[in-house]
């Protein structure tokens, strides 16, 4: 289990070897790395409740102080974090799939999980934030307006970014799939979200 803990830190130094190991589906191996992937899941949905609309107004609400937003983050964050794991490992399995994979399910959602460990990651910016701005992050306008609020935008555009490139890197390691390959089957795994996301913001 040690090398599994290992391998969440390591894959954002050096991923390749950490989606190659995902290859080793023996039960001994899944139990190891099943606790990491627990906690990457709910992290990275905490991360992504945080970064919600919904998230910035929650003070606006006058039964929401310090400790119940602080329940909301964790239990919104867990329920996402799990709907994510099965929904967009789902996807990304159907991409997959679509260029010729023949591995399990199980293992494109373990893949997309290690591919999220800089979504968890972006959580070390909070504290800052909230040294910065305090209870104004989650209330509409106040001081987390302006300037500021662009620069933790872009980074949380940028742990976005780092997260796709390491599913890219993940699906190659795993596959041993060529670039194009990798990128097309990732491609085809966002297709349907890109499309009810057009569908929806049509009405």
């Amino acid at each position: 289990m040690r090398d599994w803990w290992l391998r969440t830190l390591l894959v954002l130094q050096r991923p390749r070897p950490v989606f190659v190991a995902l290859r080793d589906e023996s039960p001994e191996s899944l139990s190891d790395r099943s606790e990491p992937i627990l906690l990457i899941v709910i992290l990275a949905g905490i991360a992504g409740a945080l970064s919600t609309g919904t998230a910035a107004h929650l003070m606006d609400d006058s039964t929401y102080d310090g400790l119940v937003t602080a329940v909301w983050a964790f239990a919104v964050g867990g329920i996402n974090g799990a709907g994510g794991y099965f929904a967009f490992g789902a996807l990304l399995h159907l991409g997959v799939r679509a260029l010729g994979s023949q591995g399990t399910f199980r293992r494109s959602r373990q893949l997309l999980a290690f591919a999220a460990v800089p979504v968890a990651l972006s959580l070390v910016v909070w504290p800052v934030k909230l040294a910065l701005y305090g209870e104004d992050v989650f209330r509409t306008g106040g001081s987390d307006s302006g300037a500021g609020a662009h620069v933790f935008t872009a980074l949380w555009l940028a742990f976005l970014a780092w997260a796709v490139v390491l599913l890219v890197i993940g699906v190659r390691a795993v596959h041993g799939w060529s670039w194009s390959r990798s990128v097309g089957a990732c491609l085809i795994g966002s297709v349907v979200p890109v499309v009810l996301w057009l569908a929806f913001s049509a009405f």
